[in-house]
């Protein structure tokens, strides 16, 4: 059994909320909290919140056990980005992006069946062939002829 909950729009950038992401996905419900709780970044706090409520409706709606819950899958996508400028000198304006990000916590319980997980991208490119001849380090290698002039 899963339970999906998603927060679109966080007035913070997606790169700085992947960084706490990153350390609560894979974890338990009780790991992930305890992780969260301490985090000294921005994003922590929000990222609790959409714990706690994904907790509350597994256990609330689904009749399911808090202790067998873990983060099976933790996305954090780009938002719209909010356009502002900033008065310069001379009538200039620089512009001013304010980035927002969506996050989307899937919980699964251990004794359920898995979550497909992205497929990997195999690596299409071959191997470069080494160079006949060994270079050394600060020398040019010889040009050689093949006539030799007498």
């Amino acid at each position: 059994m899963h339970v999906t909950v998603r927060l679109n729009n966080l007035r913070i950038t997606a790169r700085k909320s992947r960084q706490v992401a990153d350390l609560v996905r894979g974890k338990t419900v009780t790991q992930a909290k305890m992780l969260l709780e301490f985090t000294v970044r921005r994003p922590s706090e929000p990222i609790l919140k959409l714990l706690n409520s994904a907790v509350a409706t597994a256990t609330h709606d689904l009749k399911m056990n808090e202790s067998e819950l873990y983060i099976s899958r933790l996305t954090v996508d780009e938002g719209p980005i909010l356009k502002r400028m900033f008065p310069m000198s001379r009538g200039r304006g620089y512009p001013i992006m304010k980035r927002t990000s969506h996050i989307t916590l899937v919980l699964s319980d251990k004794s359920g069946p898995q979550l497909p997980s992205k497929p990997e991208k195999e690596n299409k490119k071959q191997p470069k062939e080494q160079p006949k001849e060994k270079l050394v380090a600060g020398k040019k290698p010889r040009k050689t002829n093949s006539k030799k002039v007498t």
